[in-house]
């Protein structure tokens, strides 16, 4: 994918959607207070990724330009409480429900193998972990709750989770 150059803090920046990807693997999102961007199916703070990715200080720049940045990059951005703008559901499928599963398909296709809890709504993976036991602390510590389950590593086969 071809970068986006954006100047924050008076600094220019090449940003690519795999660079900040890889920037939130294994960085627990803070709490949601307005906005969001979802990267790896995962909700954050849009000024939280901009600072991950680029090291600045949240002061250094607004949320409304960290949230414009991340749109141009191709990651869903919303404010709570309204729909998400960005990527949309997949084209081509029959019925709400196929855009549904394909949507759930697309959030859990980085977590094969793995444990994870999602929200109640199926929009994001709230943590993710090697076993139901560290994903289970995980959510007590920041005060979440979601369904468990494992990601299966073949897509094929049913998977059943359990409220936590």
């Amino acid at each position: 994918m071809a970068a986006v150059h954006a100047t924050i803090a008076h600094q220019p920046y090449d940003l690519t959607r795999e660079r900040v990807e890889d920037a939130m693997s294994g960085v627990a999102p803070e709490s949601i207070q307005a906005h969001y961007a979802i990267v790896g199916g995962r909700r954050f703070p849009p000024k939280q990724v901009i600072a991950a990715v680029t090291g600045l200080d949240r002061s250094a720049f607004i949320s409304t330009q960290a949230r414009r940045i991340l749109e141009r990059l191709g990651f869903t951005v919303g404010r709570v409480g309204s729909p998400p703008r960005g990527a949309g559901p997949p084209v081509g499928l029959s019925s709400a429900a196929d855009e549904r599963l394909a949507r759930e398909a697309e959030l859990l296709r980085p977590y094969m193998g793995q444990f994870v809890a999602v929200d109640p709504d199926w929009t994001e993976v709230v943590v993710s972990g090697p076993d139901p036991t560290a994903v289970s602390r995980a959510l007590r510590a920041i005060g979440r709750a979601g369904v468990i389950f494992r990601v299966p590593l073949d897509p094929s086969h049913d998977i059943g989770g359990f409220a936590w």
